[in-house]
Formats: C-alpha cells, sequence, structure tokens
C-alpha cells in the first residue's frame, strides 16, 4: 500500500487480491496521470478509509475474507460517498448488476480493455468533482438559511412560493417597506446574485434536506 495523499486529490483507491492485475492496473493508471493507492484486501482499505477520501473506488467483487460486495454494503452504511467501480470474473456479473441497484457506478468485466477502463475511470471522476462540488455548495446554502432570521425566513419562505411584496407585507401584517428590507438582507446573506439564483439555490437545498 501506497502513504496516503492529500485528501483534497482524486485518488483512485484499487482493492484486489491478485498482485498481478494490482500492479498492471497501477502501472496503467499512474502512466495515465493518475493517482492511485492498492490494497490487497478490503479489509486493508477500511482501516484507513476515511470520510473525507475523493476519487473513486475500483474494487474486486470476489475476494478471500471480505468480499467486494460487502465491503460496498459497509462503506454505503457509514455514508461513504466514494464512486465504486466493480470489477467482475464472467460469473460475477449477476451480482455487480445487483450492486449497481445498491448505488455502485458500473462494473468491468475480466479480462478488460484498457480504452473502457480509462473511459469508465474518467468519467465517474468527473461526476465526483461535480457532485462535490455540489455538495459544497448544497453546505454553504444551508449554511447562510441557518443564519437568517425568523423574519427573513419567513419572508423568503413567502418568495419562493412566487408571492409579491405586496402580498408578502399582507400575509404577515407588516409593511411593504419592511418586506423590501428583510427581502434585501435576505439576497444580501443567501449572497444570491438574483431572484432566480436565490430561488434554484434554496429549492435545491431543501430538495436534498427531504431526500
Amino acid at each position: 500500500m501506497k502513504p496516503q495523499s492529500p485528501l483534497s486529490e482524486q485518488i483512485i483507491y484499487l482493492v484486489d487480491d491478485d498482485e498481478a492485475l494490482r500492479d498492471s492496473l497501477v502501472w496503467l493508471l499512474e502512466s495515465q496521470g493518475f493517482k492511485v493507492e492498492a490494497f490487497a484486501s478490503a479489509e486493508a482499505f477500511l482501516r484507513v478509509w476515511r470520510p473525507e477520501f475523493n476519487g473513486c473506488l475500483l474494487l474486486d467483487v470476489r475476494m478471500p475474507g471480505m468480499s467486494g460486495l460487502e465491503l460496498h454494503e459497509r462503506l454505503r452504511a457509514h455514508y461513504c460517498t466514494l464512486p465504486v467501480i466493480f470489477i467482475t470474473g464472467h460469473g460475477d456479473v449477476p451480482m455487480a448488476v445487483a450492486a449497481l441497484k445498491k448505488g455502485a457506478v458500473d462494473f468491468i468485466e475480466k479480462p478488460f480493455n484498457d480504452a473502457e477502463l480509462l473511459r469508465i475511470v474518467n468519467q465517474c471522476l468527473a461526476n465526483e468533482q461535480e457532485s462535490r462540488a455540489r455538495r459544497r455548495q448544497d453546505a454553504e446554502v444551508s449554511r447562510r438559511l441557518d443564519q437568517l432570521t425568523q423574519r427573513e425566513r419567513e419572508v423568503l419562505d413567502l418568495i419562493i412560493v412566487g408571492k409579491l411584496n405586496k402580498q408578502i407585507a399582507d400575509v404577515l401584517g407588516i409593511s411593504i417597506k419592511t418586506v423590501e428590507v428583510h427581502r434585501a438582507r435576505v439576497m444580501e446573506k443567501m449572497a444570491a446574485q438574483s431572484l432566480a439564483e436565490l430561488v434554484q439555490n434554496v429549492m435545491a437545498i431543501e430538495g436534498s434536506r427531504q431526500a
């Protein structure tokens, strides 16, 4: 196993008990500029895994001890966000398909085509980066929402459902001028450049909270 790299980097975590295959995959991936950390067992990876890991997990289905499927289940139980690509033998395809239904991203079948593997890994890393950026944005929007006063949140909720300033004033029993002041503060605290941006950001975070 290689020493841990900075957690801010995208790293391909490879877990496979086949030493020859591990070495071959590490060489292939590193030759394309990827950072790779290889593990000979699911248990070895689980010992060092941290929720902050970025990148993706390239995981063999069948291994002595804890299988790749069991590791996937363990990681899911701990809300791991690393996308998982399974490495399968021909007879393991049904299991890999079942894993897809439980959140795995894709699988590659041995013997696999190098170009296809690289395509899947590239797409997986791009999606993970986008997903991570979206989670960061949602966390920031959530933090800003928590900074609103109760009255500002009431005004925001009415803005979200499309109420005009006069309608908000009538609902809350306050003046239109007061609504305008609260509305301006909401826009400032939420760092929104437009009403559309404000609505989109809040709707996105509210949707994720309900999911």
